[in-house]
């Protein structure tokens, strides 16, 4: 007990057998390195290790941030090429993937990210049996679905970052609409994270109130139909916008990725829309998508079963059987 309470008050939380936890990240990328930098501010464990095979640029982006954790409350920062650093690690996020170009869809990446899983996967349960792994690399649902297979682990302790992001874009712009704040808006987009994610309009609320009752808008406005098929296109459009403006997400997907990272070492029972294994949800079987899940310690819990309109879940049918098809065609 009395080591669990000082590493608790070192920095960090405990894990359940109270030692400090660990979190490996891999990939020294953009996004690797910005969701290290969000969990070692955030401070989500004692631990923080980055891995890649660029020996050189991760051992120099662990570094940088390192240097600064004077000023947080986490332990240690390190960067190896060696998957080795990883080893006991609690949660393991997964960001290495092929990168994507201006104007190239999430799916057109898939063959390469899931070559790329197939290499590094294995030995990274070797060295980390029982950690809770999230893939965050696109296309996050196919890479997830291919990663359940290639690794044979339990489907609460694999699942990928899903639409989470994508989620709080959607309450993000609906903010600007009302002059609310974000965190009294409650609204899931589910599905894909990609072209064909649905925005679940029909249990949308602020405060309780139900979106489509909200009342006028801050131009004067309602939360009629055009304006949320404006709202789900600009969520859609938005990683499409950045990544043509600065070549890369990597801010608000680190922030987003290390909120998972924090319901899963707190044991929080949070709702998040990550993309666990769905079998049987509202008819969806056999395939990674985001549905509003329990996320606590043992990883993907409870899948919330919504209520959906026919529209909503025919949508949704139409983005599993859209996932399905390309994990089929890659041989998964």
């Amino acid at each position: 007990m009395s080591d669990t309470i000082t590493n608790a008050a070192q920095g960090g939380y405990p894990t359940a057998q109270g030692r400090p936890s660990k979190v490996a990240i891999i990939g020294a990328g953009a996004v690797g390195s910005t969701l290290a930098y969000a969990c070692v501010n955030k401070g989500v464990a004692r631990e923080i290790v980055l891995q890649d095979i660029a020996k050189e640029k991760v051992e120099a982006e662990a570094m940088d941030i390192a240097q600064g954790i004077q000023f947080t409350s986490a332990g240690s920062v390190s960067g190896s090429d060696d998957p080795e650093i990883c080893r006991g690690a609690d949660v393991i996020a997964i960001t290495a993937g092929a990168k994507q170009k201006p104007g190239q869809s999430r799916i057109e990446l898939a063959g390469a990210t899931v070559g790329i899983m197939e290499k590094i996967l294995p030995k990274l349960v070797e060295v980390a049996p029982n950690a809770i792994f999230v893939l965050v690399a696109n296309p996050v649902d196919v890479v997830t679905y291919c990663a359940k297979k290639i690794t044979g682990l339990p489907e609460n302790q694999i699942f990928g970052s899903g639409t989470v992001l994508d989620t709080a874009r959607m309450r993000y712009l609906v903010s600007l609409e009302t002059g609310t704040a974000v965190q009294n808006i409650h609204g899931y987009i589910a599905g894909e994270h990609g072209d064909s994610e649905v925005a679940l309009w029909s249990s949308a609320q602020i405060g309780g109130v139900p979106l489509t009752q909200w009342g006028p808008t801050l131009d004067g406005g309602h939360f009629d139909q055009e304006k949320r098929e404006r709202i789900a296109y600009d969520v859609v459009r938005s990683a499409y916008r950045i990544i043509e403006g600065k070549g890369v997400t990597n801010y608000a997907v680190g922030l987003a990725v290390q909120r998972i990272i924090s319901a899963v070492l707190n044991d929080e029972q949070r709702v998040l829309t990550i993309s666990p294994l769905l079998e049987q949800w509202h008819g969806i079987s056999d395939v990674c998508m985001s549905v509003p899940t329990i996320v606590g310690r043992e990883g993907a819990g409870r899948r919330l079963d919504l209520p959906l309109t026919v529209e909503e879940r025919d949508k949704l049918t139409e983005s599993a059987d859209r996932l399905r098809s390309v994990a089929r065609s890659l041989g998964y």
